[in-house]
């Protein structure tokens, strides 16, 4: 019986209910996933791979490839003049994030224990800089720094292009270590007080170690941009204190770019990867240790 009404009644198919296979065009859908991320990928990396390319160039020319050469990575420091904008950024670099670090961590914990339109308030003033356009940050210092010319004729150099550099980094620093202070206890910094710990050494012991990591990522952000500057550093230097920005630019400018500068480059990206993958393996080997804790 059961066999005479399946008879009468046959199964639709899934095309009568419509249905539609879409098997090819998931496949294409798929290659041209695939192929969009390799070009966004060929694209962020075009320049480091043409920089790469160029510092194993036996030529100083940009437009032909002559040959195979190491030479600009041993020669690489020879040109004094770039191993001193070499110097110079890392000295700026470094000196400017360490107090940028210190003024803003400080500031950051000192601006979540505010009150709520207080801090919303500076949080705006903070931001300003960050929206402000580069070249009218690196004009307006310039144009402060020139009113103290009057009393020091050679104050333009390290010091400026110092102070100039905490100035714009150091809302990066803030702004990395308020989600942190938002993760933490509000009554933390209290607890630590009724326990008997100075309010500064409360900070100190307690505070600080909680966002440590919020500081880590804003010293790295600050560093960063701080290495990277050129708009800011070339109208606040002088008295022929050169960054490696500033350098390459007056380089090209006299079309006597030196290639070592290239192979400087290179090593610095592959110096770079290297610290950012040991810093994911590390970090992935420490989570199955706060698992068992």
């Amino acid at each position: 019986m059961m066999k005479e009404e399946q008879s009468l009644y046959p199964k639709a198919t899934l095309e009568e209910y419509g249905y539609k296979n879409y098997k090819i065009l998931n496949i294409v859908w798929k290659i041209v996933k695939i192929l969009l991320i390799v070009f966004a990928v060929f694209m962020l990396y075009i320049a480091v791979i043409v920089i790469a390319i160029q510092s194993f160039n036996s030529s100083a020319s940009t437009t032909e490839f002559q040959g195979f050469t190491l030479d600009n990575y041993l020669q690489m420091f020879s040109k004094r003049s770039l191993s001193n904008s070499i110097k110079n950024t890392f000295l700026v670099s470094i000196f400017a994030t360490l107090i940028a670090a210190v003024l803003g961590t400080f500031i950051a914990i000192g601006i979540f224990y505010l009150p709520p339109k207080i801090k919303s308030r500076i949080m705006l003033l903070n931001n300003i800089p960050l929206l402000n356009a580069d070249i009218v940050t690196g004009v307006s210092l310039m144009l402060i720094f020139s009113l103290l010319l009057p009393i020091h004729r050679q104050i333009f150099g390290f010091w400026t292009i110092l102070i100039a550099h905490i100035f714009f980094i150091f809302p990066y620093i803030i702004l990395s270590v308020l989600p942190k202070m938002k993760e933490i206890d509000p009554n933390l910094m209290d607890a630590s007080m009724d326990l008997g710990i100075r309010p500064f050494h409360s900070v100190i012991r307690v505070i600080i170690p909680a966002i440590k990591g919020g500081i880590f990522s804003g010293v790295i952000l600050a560093f960063t941009i701080s290495f990277e500057d050129f708009v800011v550093g070339y109208f606040t230097t002088g008295n022929g204190f050169n960054t490696l920005s500033i350098w390459i630019y007056s380089s090209i400018g006299r079309k006597s770019l030196f290639p070592g500068v290239y192979a400087f480059s290179t090593a610095l990206t592959v110096v770079s990867m290297i610290l950012i993958i040991l810093y994911a393996i590390f970090k992935k080997g420490r989570k199955p240790h706060a698992k068992k804790n």
